[in-house]
Order: C-alpha cells, then sequence, then structure tokens
C-alpha cells in the first residue's frame, strides 16, 4: 500500500482548517447572542417600578363537568 505524504498532508490541512472555521463560527454566534441579549432578563427593575399581578378567581363551587371544563379552558388551571 502507497501512502502519498502529499494527500495526508492535505487531509490534515483541510481537518485543521474545518476545525478552526467552526471554532470562529460558534464563537461570533456566542458573541452575536450575548451582543443583542438583554443584560439580565431577571433582575430587579430600577426606579419607581411596580410589582403588578393578577391573582385568578376561585374556582367555581359547582361540580358539574361542563363548569369545571369551561374554567380549565378559561384559566388554564
Amino acid at each position: 500500500m502507497v501512502f502519498s505524504i502529499r494527500n495526508w498532508t492535505s487531509r490534515v490541512f483541510f481537518i485543521v482548517i474545518f476545525t478552526l472555521l467552526s471554532l470562529v463560527v460558534t464563537g461570533g454566534y456566542r458573541w452575536l447572542a450575548d451582543a443583542i441579549s438583554p443584560v439580565h432578563p431577571y433582575r430587579e427593575p430600577k426606579g419607581a417600578a411596580l410589582k403588578v399581578f393578577v391573582t385568578d378567581p376561585d374556582s367555581p363551587d359547582s361540580k358539574a363537568a361542563a363548569d369545571r371544563l369551561r374554567w380549565f379552558y378559561w384559566y388554564g388551571e
């Protein structure tokens, strides 16, 4: 079996270039994702912000299946 050094060096060169370009692309994607995303989406707001929430009303007392099913589809509980 004959081994051609020229073929093997071109294969190794291709693998090295492919690996380097893959690392550059993934690093660029991470950098772009960090640049576009907000700094910290769950941090406490600054200024005169208020925490506002709405409580869901209590579930209906009736045991009818239609009422419970309507409640489920309306409030998702």
